[in-house]
């Protein structure tokens, strides 16, 4: 007996019992299904974090130093860092970071008065809706301006503000010379609540001799461990003391949460596979009663000359197909669930082809696996014995 003829018998058999057939079938589906879309969800979630992530710039440094009396790091060698590693560093801006009243007539409110360098935009992937941003020049002479978020305009301007519009800030009159996107949904403590301004500017207003934070771009998320190798040993051979200062970067953070998001991905589907081997056991135990049915049948195959090999092909390539069309209804249901849930989530999850070709070669070899042991019955039955049963 061929092949073909061995996968017709198959499907005939199937077809002649759909009920059994599909109740084996059902939780190879559910396995399978499972699968799919806890892998579909799972890594929609980790590709919005690490998105977010990208956002929040994944290839920035940062950098606190603890000034002291005899060492302290100058701005001016920060920015020499950038210029002598072109390779590595885009940009740089210092931060100084503060808390004050700002007033416009009688409208006032308490915000973050940031002052930056002209890079910050860039750094921080911040755009501009109307006006332009801080310049170098505006750093220089100490130009009282400043670009504010969409909250303090409509906090303090009614939400019409005009490029021009002064705006107190610690009781000293500012020029209001730009205004930021909107990023937050223009809400209390989002990032549409603040005003920047030039370092030079709010390091005096703070009474900071030394400026101590600072926010490196790297080329490239690759080149930021060299970037922090390079920090690290300038600054450390100013300071001469670890203590006093820290770099950090978003890609330590990243790789801790891609790996978590690895192990809960990798716990998940182990749970789902409990319910792929049960599928497993479900179609040996099905398999081991068509046996039995059969007995009378094999018999007479054997009689007419079938071969052990022919009977446990029929047996393996049957239950092949059982685990095989389940595997197929398990991936269009995993599929389909995981972008509904996805929407329902509010997360990008889609099935992908590794987790979907996986799945299927994991049904089809379930199936063979635990069709095996019944095939291996069946072709081992005596044809007189087969024959005598009823």
């Amino acid at each position: 007996m061929g092949i073909g003829q061995a996968f017709r018998l198959s499907i005939k058999s199937i077809v002649s019992n759909r009920m059994r057939s599909f109740l084996t079938m059902l939780g190879m589906i559910i396995g399978v299904a499972s699968v799919i879309t806890l892998t579909g969800i799972m890594q929609g979630a980790t590709d919005d974090t690490m998105s977010q992530f990208s956002e929040l710039g994944t290839n920035n440094i940062t950098v606190a130093i603890t000034n002291t009396g005899s060492r302290h790091v100058e701005v001016d060698d920060m920015y020499n860092i950038v210029d002598e590693n072109p390779t590595i560093f885009k940009a740089v801006t210092p931060n100084v970071n503060a808390g004050y009243t700002v007033k416009n007539g009688v409208n006032s409110v308490d915000t973050s008065v940031i002052g930056v360098g002209e890079d910050y935009l860039d750094i921080n992937q911040l755009k501009m809706t109307t006006g332009r941003f801080i310049q170098y020049s505006d750093i220089k002479t100490r130009n009282n301006v400043c670009v504010i978020g969409t909250y303090i305009r409509d906090e303090l301007y009614d939400g019409n503000v005009n490029i021009g519009d002064s705006i107190k800030i610690n009781s000293q009159l500012y020029t209001v010379i730009g205004i930021l996107e909107e990023s937050g949904d223009s809400e209390q403590g989002s990032g549409d609540d603040r005003i920047l301004i030039p370092y030079s500017n709010a390091a005096r207003m703070a009474n900071i001799a030394d400026i101590s934070s600072f926010t490196f771009s790297a080329i490239d998320t690759e080149l930021v461990e060299a970037g922090e190798k390079i920090l690290d040993d300038y600054i450390y051979s100013v300071m001469k003391d670890k203590d006093l200062f820290q770099i950090s970067s978003l890609t330590q953070l990243l790789d801790m949460v891609e790996e978590m998001m690895g192990v809960l991905t990798g716990v998940l589907n182990g749970i789902a596979g409990i319910s792929l081997l049960v599928a497993g056991i479900g179609i040996m135990n099905i398999m081991l009663v068509s046996v039995v049915e059969r007995t009378k049948e094999i018999g007479i195959r054997k009689s007419l000359g079938a071969k052990k090999k022919d009977i446990m092909r029929q047996f393996v390539i049957e239950a092949a197909m059982i685990s095989s069309i389940g595997g197929i209804i398990g991936i269009i249901l995993g599929s389909i669930g995981s972008i509904q849930l996805g929407n329902l989530f509010k997360i990008s999850a889609v099935p992908s082809a590794g987790s979907i070709i996986l799945a299927f070669t994991v049904s089809a070899t379930i199936g063979i696996a635990f069709g095996y042991m019944p095939a291996n019955k069946a072709a081992k039955l005596n044809p007189i014995d087969a024959l005598r049963s009823e």
